[in-house]
């Protein structure tokens, strides 16, 4: 079921960019703009969102209303926008395994082009429109008005607990690591990952299909839980994970110390040399591969893995209980199981 609405979501992704010019003029107002956003849109990634969109939908209605798939994209064009400008702030160059926005564009601008900008203020304001593109992609469903209208509002509440979880994260990344709180990490799983990624798409999704208030709120549980061990699995993967799985340097967490679960947990068991290692890496402007191999061989000495592995566990036994209430269609009730099984996977 979770494939068959990908694909859906695929087909309306690319109707959408053949479109795109047509609806918005983007080609004759500037077509480099066009081709950047044109690029980035279409690349490859797991939809999550606008598939989750429609789940919560569908798992609470008998029909299928016109234009629920474009709406869905709307989910999909609000994380490219959250995309192209972490990525500028991560100072990432690659995204999904390709060159970022920024990087592209800065490419456009160095023969010989005299720029009092970079292709990183091309990239924010590319980003803007994107994120103006994804509002009105939202509009495009036939429902209830008075529905259509709150889960618009919770599509902008999750834009804006995403941006948040951006601000404390980059605050938190200043933190003297051994002032760090369990909760200080999570309370970023929550905003930037949990609600955004998880909660918010299949809690719009059931309040545009008029669900009962008691069950978009156990839907809501259910993704935050979820989120947060997909989060905790995604760091595990960004530490130990090969490059060419994951489409990106597994040395980027590092190089951005970013104060993860296992970091924290690493930290405050491991001995004291080697919270003086984590310490120094996690203050330190450069990574190299030898600073990987050492916080890898910490994070398994302490016992900071493991318990990360059983975090997700636990969190994946909560949402569990949050689903098993729900009275949603069963077929997308075991999509959703099916899913947690294989994004939680080792």
């Amino acid at each position: 079921m979770f494939l068959e609405i990908k694909i859906r979501v695929e087909k309306e992704l690319g109707a959408y960019v053949r479109q795109m010019d047509k609806l918005y003029s983007l080609n004759r107002l500037s077509p480099l703009l066009f081709k950047s956003i044109k690029e980035f849109v279409l690349r490859s990634g797991k939809r999550i969102r606008p598939v989750l969109f429609c789940i919560g939908y569908l798992g609470f209605s008998k029909k299928t209303p016109p234009g629920l798939y474009r709406s869905a994209l709307s989910l999909e064009l609000l994380h490219d926008f959250m995309l192209v400008h972490d990525d500028i702030i991560d100072k990432s160059d690659t995204r999904r395994g390709k060159p970022s926005m920024h990087s592209l564009l800065n490419r456009y601008l160095m023969p010989g082009k005299k720029a009092k900008f970079s292709g990183e203020d091309l990239t924010i304001v590319a980003g803007d429109v994107m994120y103006s593109m994804a509002l009105d992609a939202f509009l495009s469903v036939k429902e209830d008005m008075r529905r259509k209208e709150d889960a618009l509002r919770k599509l902008i509440s999750a834009a804006l607990y995403t941006g948040s979880g951006e601000f404390i994260e980059l605050l938190l990344g200043i933190k003297p690591i051994e002032k760090v709180t369990r909760e200080d990490i999570y309370k970023v799983y929550d905003y930037k990952t949990a609600n955004y990624t998880f909660a918010s798409p299949l809690n719009m999704g059931a309040t545009l299909a008029g669900a009962d208030p008691g069950q978009v709120k156990d839907l809501f549980s259910y993704g935050m839980l979820l989120g947060k061990a997909f989060q905790i699995r995604d760091d595990i993967i960004g530490t130990f994970g090969e490059e060419k799985e994951t489409g990106k340097s597994n040395l980027t967490d590092i190089k951005e110390a970013k104060r993860t679960l296992l970091i924290w947990h690493a930290f405050n068991h491991a001995e004291k040399k080697d919270r003086l290692i984590i310490k120094r890496i996690m203050e330190g402007k450069t990574a190299r591969i030898t600073e990987l191999v050492k916080i890898r061989r910490i994070i398994v000495d302490t016992g900071a893995l493991l318990y990360a592995e059983n975090q997700i566990k636990y969190l994946l036994s909560k949402a569990n209980v949050e689903l098993n209430r729900l009275r949603m269609d069963k077929r997308y009730k075991q999509a959703l199981t099916d899913f947690s099984v294989n994004i939680l996977k080792a």
